[in-house]
């Protein structure tokens, strides 16, 4: 495999030597001793890493020469890990550099084996984040009808709302809150031969139960207290086109024996009128609630559940898709940044660790809706732990013992490394770099199921 490169920039030519000799068999190392030679190398080689000692010539004693190239790669390259060395009287400046986007700082006097796993962790990173842009590369301009999805359950279901938007079958969406069930729904209209007809959707529960068959089918003039004018229902209005039926279940029995009725003849009644009137709606339904546990409690009618479940497509919650978080999380920042109009470049290392971590129990939408809040409340480059209010969700702790920093190390990136491979052992090892039996190994030592 290709050595990746990490840049060394220190103006102490022991220190330089010290860390080409102890690290050169993991990466490609580049070297330099100023600002002039750093920003050179920079240029031509665009490291993934750079340690940055902040104290350069021709005033090693300060710091502006060290924050110079800092500006700079942040500037042009602001996808680079910079980690910072720094004496520990000198953390005030460390913590500046952060601040400023730089991925993380490192006390002298260097330990190298402490410095292995930062490093390791910083590539890792890095290596994730260059996925991302690619899959976003190529998913740019030819998203799924609006929905990003790269892992194997979304290309599921992007594949049956092929099959089904060709059809004029009632489809029932099923998924938590949050997942994109009327994205679906959208998404099936746009792609049918109704595409060009009206898409009606409705919240059933967010209507009061004394006025939803108003809503639904319509009523005549004069039929009740300020029905002063003939007024056309939901179904009547996606007349040629679609009506979404959203979280349905929660209709009333009433209303279910109505929906039942035009499901079997195609026509309604308005209230208060005698007259049947045929409508050409295509019925799609969405719920997050456990429709067969409705049936059992009487809450829900067997004969509607088998006549709007011809088909059903089911989404997965977001914590099964982690292979869409950083992927999500990256285009709702891009969106969100552009309509604030701040120029925000990414999230800290913490944050990338933090949106794979977190089980997401509001799906897609609390993400969303998470990027949004982090983007207004941003003062940085990069969005952070605190911006995100996500600070509960912590990586692992400093002042653990360094075997299990290891450890912890190594199971995170076996993990993340079979779930990028979709559970393939075989593709993983290799982007391990390390054989199939020697995967199952660790696995065993570590405690990861087969």
């Amino acid at each position: 495999m290709k050595k990746q490169k990490l840049l060394i920039i220190d103006d102490d030519e022991d220190l330089r030597t010290q860390m080409k000799w102890a690290l050169t068999g993991d990466y490609d190392i580049y070297l330099a001793e100023d600002r002039p030679s750093a920003i050179a190398l920079i240029n031509k080689e665009q490291p993934a890493v750079i340690t940055l000692d902040l104290g350069l010539p021709p005033n090693p004693a300060g710091v502006e020469e060290g924050f110079a190239v800092l500006d700079h790669i942040l500037d042009e390259y602001g996808h680079t890990k910079v980690i910072i060395i720094t004496g520990r009287s000198e953390k005030e400046h460390a913590l500046r550099a952060v601040g400023k986007g730089a991925y993380d700082f490192f006390y002298k006097p260097i330990e190298l084996d402490e410095l292995k796993v930062v490093l390791k962790r910083a590539f890792h990173v890095s290596q994730l984040e260059q996925e991302q842009r690619d899959l976003r590369q190529r998913l740019s301009g030819d998203t799924f009808e609006g929905m990003i999805g790269t892992s194997s359950k979304m290309q599921d279901v992007f594949s049956a709302i092929r099959k089904v938007a060709t059809t004029d079958a009632p489809v029932l969406i099923r998924g938590e809150s949050g997942t994109g069930k009327e994205l679906v729904a959208r998404a099936i209209h746009r792609l049918s031969i109704r595409a060009s007809r009206p898409f009606i959707p409705i919240n059933c529960s967010a209507i009061p139960e004394n006025l939803i068959e108003s809503e639904f089918f319509g009523h005549e003039k004069g039929t009740f207290t300020g029905a002063h004018v003939q007024r056309k229902g939901r179904f009547e209005m996606a007349e040629g086109g679609t009506l979404f039926l959203d979280e349905i279940g929660d209709l009333p029995l009433t209303i279910q024996v109505k929906l039942l009725r035009f499901l079997q003849e195609k026509t309604i009644e308005r209230v208060g009128g005698r007259e049947q009137i045929e409508v050409d709606t295509r019925i799609l339904a969405a719920t997050n609630r456990d429709l067969e546990e409705a049936m059992r409690k009487a809450a829900f009618r067997d004969d509607l559940f088998y006549r709007i479940s011809v088909i059903n497509i089911s989404l997965p919650p977001l914590r099964e898709r982690n292979a869409d978080i950083v992927l999500l999380a990256k285009t709702f920042l891009d969106r969100y940044a552009n309509e604030s109009k701040k120029k925000i470049k990414g999230f800290s290392s913490q944050v990338i660790e933090a949106l794979e971590r977190y089980a997401w129990p509001g799906n897609v939408r609390e993400l969303e809706n998470r990027i949004k809040r982090a983007v207004i409340m941003s003062e940085g480059k990069k969005i952070t732990l605190e911006d995100l209010e996500m600070q509960s969700v912590a990586g692992v702790k400093e002042n653990i013992l360094l075997k299990d920093a290891r450890e912890h190390l190594e199971k995170e990136l076996i993990l993340k490394a079979i779930a990028r491979n979709e559970n393939n052992l075989t593709k993983a090892a290799s982007d391990l770099g390390i054989s199939r039996p020697t995967l199952y190994d660790l696995m065993q030592k570590l405690g990861i199921p087969k």
